[in-house]
């Protein structure tokens, strides 16, 4: 807390301190969701003061914006300092958007879990993978419920950590309707994908069936999102091996503005991935009436339903004739266009908010 600053009880904090500035997933979940929990009259923990909302002050370098350093201080600031702001606050229940909670502290929570990729797709010596080892299955298993954000994940917690399923409430995440929309602007000639670039994102396949598209259809292949060292410069080599270094770009991260533009005039995009938590760039490019071909697997299937090209994310030939047809076929292209915006519209925050809303209530 600032020194000198007034104390409000309430029964209801809500932990921002992950929130970094770019909007990563789990900061445009969390941004989107704590918004309608303001009927519970909620205490924000949070580095930058929000209208509307009573606030207590956290340190501000503790997100993914610090990296590594700011992980860490977030984890030993939520075992040694939050339970005192708990109790100072007077709080019955902390509600955090990520699986992070004090443990064997006294503090009741209902944590969210996003995915379990890390042990789906273990890295040798990896921070991230010895958090979910040891340190989460401890928070949901201490947790007065949880809160997830497909079946698909839901079924890993279940799988992975012996959760009961009776524990545990699926609620799909959404997208910004105001952002994310038709612009009407003509087509380029690009497949897109949008995320980080890492192994499960299942890339190589992607470059491959790239190349495998017969030359006269004159497209290129961009990837927008932010690079990681430890697997780029793999995909720049391949690239140059194939000789499409003139038609495969590299954007890194796109600001969040320009993605509408960006989405909107793709061919498709094409999200192969081998695992997903839920995957918001699918629901992203259907607002934008952008056709997708995405894997038919985990939560992907579960978020495209019928609107999208589904395939077997391990076959390259799969991933080409699907990128194929959507070039050539503008039948095709216009039928998934108007599937996804379809599919769109079923999903929103306010759905999202009302029903974690719901689920917070019972444990106040």
């Amino acid at each position: 807390m600032q020194p000198g600053a007034e104390t409000v009880a309430s029964s209801l904090l809500i932990n921002l301190s992950c929130l970094p500035q770019r909007p990563t997933g789990i900061a445009v979940y969390t941004r989107n969701v704590f918004p309608y929990l303001k009927p519970l009259e909620p205490t924000l923990l949070t580095a930058r003061e929000i209208e509307g909302f009573a606030c207590d002050r956290v340190p501000g370098d503790m997100t993914p914006d610090e990296g590594t350093r700011g992980h860490l201080k977030r984890l030993l600031w939520t075992q040694f300092r939050l339970p005192f702001t708990y109790r100072h606050l007077q709080g019955r229940l902390l509600f955090s958007p990520l699986p992070e909670a004090p443990l064997f502290a006294g503090c009741r929570s209902v944590v969210m879990a996003h995915d379990l990729i890390p042990l789906r797709f273990p890295q040798p010596r990896s921070r991230l993978t010895a958090y979910f080892r040891h340190y989460v299955p401890q928070v949901l298993k201490q947790a007065q419920h949880i809160v997830c954000n497909s079946q698909a994940t839901a079924q890993d917690l279940v799988d992975f950590f012996q959760i009961p399923a009776a524990k545990i409430s699926p609620i799909w995440l959404a997208y910004d309707a105001d952002h994310f929309r038709p612009l009407d602007l003509p087509t380029r000639n690009y497949f897109l994908h949008l995320g980080r670039r890492e192994s499960y994102k299942n890339l190589e396949r992607l470059i491959d069936a790239f190349a495998a598209l017969p030359s006269q259809l004159d497209c290129e292949l961009w990837f927008a999102g932010p690079d990681d060292q430890r697997y780029s410069p793999l995909l720049h080599q391949q690239v140059a091996e194939l000789g499409l270094a003139e038609r495969v770009k590299f954007l890194d991260y796109v600001p969040y503005a320009d993605l509408p533009k960006l989405l909107g005039q793709a061919i498709a995009l094409v999200y192969p991935s081998l695992w997903e938590g839920f995957g918001l760039p699918l629901l992203e490019a259907m607002a934008c009436g952008t056709p997708v071909i995405s894997s038919n697997c985990a939560a992907l299937a579960e978020v495209a339903g019928d609107a999208a090209l589904l395939v077997d994310p391990l076959k390259v030939a799969e991933i080409a004739e699907a990128m194929q047809l959507v070039a050539t076929d503008g039948e095709a292209r216009s039928q998934l266009r108007e599937l996804g915006l379809a599919r769109s519209r079923t999903f929103s925050w306010q759905k999202t908010g009302e029903a974690t809303a719901a689920i917070l209530q019972q444990y106040l």
